[in-house]
């Protein structure tokens, strides 16, 4: 008698406590999102760019505001150079040589905007013209820790091989410092079929600052973390071809305050995800006992479907490879399910050890959770408890406040949080 009131005990605390943090999950603060976003970057009228970029920048360079560069091509940052760019500048980028920026390792990009002033990277096209994956993208490689069996990695594709090695020891390097950055149609595929994300992280130095970036209409990933140690916040990733965020080979840290608005109808047939986690490279082997640890945290996750095109959709989350994923103060919305797992996780024991979700709402229109082994599927759904979810589907226009603005929308649920109901 006295174990089973303890049990229930137990249980009514944690209740208690899932529903005062209810109440602080529905206050989520997205001022950090406002006045330097862009929801309708097809439509932004930019300037003509006046100078062109060197392909090769081996000594210090500082980029000014009042100039518009032009980027075309490869452009690789080496030699232990620092590339600045002042707050306010626009860089236009070439989709008939699709541009890229490749810091290499030891150089640094230095990309400081502002609220007032943000930075922009976005295709050389007109307005109204533009289209996911005009131009590259951005890639930022790192001396910190990868969890390959050699300890470093070259990035996928035909980067130039000299300048392509990533990872290392130098773990509390400060690889870079970017914040207020807009990326506008990155992603292309005409020179690569994986590598031109928007923004690609590799072997991330735990002192770098990254912060306050939105990355439009990427035709692949809009960020690719591969590696490295940090904690990273306010990241926007709007209406990616690929998955929002891709994190893999080691890396750890947190995610804090994160957005990705995905479409049904924009996906890759590879399969697109808002988060697709990886505990390690499956061509460059692993140490075991290093890999990808991720927790998540204010994150807004949201498919903009209805009834009439949601079975188009897909689960929010993919985890493979043994990745380690925390989740919590978040909402999921519009996908077919939470999360899905592939064969590395072989036992409920295994997915509960390396997936946790709590104080967090869904809506969804499937189970909830997708598993490779079948005869895991009856209790799998036990990871998602302590979490609020819709008792049926909902279409996103029911379900939030202003999701499809195109000045800024708003993710608030209509209903009060603790309207919905709790998994036990």
């Amino acid at each position: 008698m006295k174990k089973r009131c303890s049990l229930i005990t137990t249980f009514l605390l944690l209740l208690t406590c899932f529903l005062i943090n209810a109440q602080d999950f529905e206050k989520n603060n997205d001022k950090w999102s406002k006045g330097w976003t862009n929801f309708t970057p097809n439509k932004t009228d930019y300037p003509k760019a006046e100078e062109k970029l060197p392909n090769i920048i081996a000594s210090t360079t500082y980029l000014r505001n009042d100039i518009v560069y032009y980027m075309t091509g490869d452009v690789y940052v080496i030699n232990n150079a620092f590339l600045t760019i002042q707050e306010g500048t626009i860089i236009r980028c070439d989709h008939e040589n699709p541009a890229s920026l490749i810091v290499t390792r030891g150089a640094k990009l230095i990309a400081a905007g502002s609220k007032a002033y943000p930075i922009i990277f976005t295709s050389n096209k007109a307005s109204k013209s533009r289209n996911s994956g005009d131009w590259g993208g951005i890639v930022i490689l790192g001396s910190g820790k990868v969890n390959t069996v050699s300890g470093n990695n070259i990035i996928k594709e035909n980067f130039n091989p000299q300048f392509s090695v990533y990872g290392g020891d130098k773990h509390d390097e400060e690889t870079t410092i970017i914040s207020h950055v807009r990326i506008e149609f990155p992603g292309s595929t005409m020179k690569r079929k994986e590598g031109s994300n928007g923004l690609s992280l590799y072997g991330l130095g735990s002192r770098s600052i990254v912060e306050n970036i939105m990355v439009s209409y990427s035709g692949q990933d809009s960020y690719s973390i591969q590696g490295g140690a940090n904690n990273i916040r306010n990241l926007i990733s709007l209406k990616s071809n690929e998955s929002d965020y891709h994190i893999a080979e080691g890396f750890t840290g947190d995610l804090n305050s994160i957005l990705a608005v995905r479409h049904p109808y924009i996906a890759s047939p590879k399969g697109s995800y808002a988060i697709e986690v990886s505990g390690y490279n499956n061509d460059a082997g692993y140490r075991p006992d290093t890999v990808t640890d991720v927790t998540i945290t204010n994150a807004t996750l949201v498919n903009l479907s209805d009834k009439s095109n949601y079975q188009h959709t897909s689960a929010a989350i993919h985890s493979t490879n043994s990745a380690v994923t925390y989740i919590n103060n978040s909402k999921i919305s519009g996908f077919s399910d939470v999360v899905k797992f592939d064969k590395s996780y072989t036992s409920l024991p295994t997915i509960q050890k390396a997936f946790m979700m709590d104080n967090s709402f869904f809506n969804i229109h499937n189970d909830g959770v997708k598993v490779a082994h079948q005869f895991i599927k009856k209790d799998a759904l036990s990871i998602l408890k302590y979490n609020r979810f819709t008792k049926s589907f909902v279409t996103v226009n029911d379900l939030f406040n202003d999701p499809q603005s195109n000045v800024a929308p708003k993710f608030q649920l209509k209903q009060s949080l603790n309207t919905y109901m709790v998994m036990q």
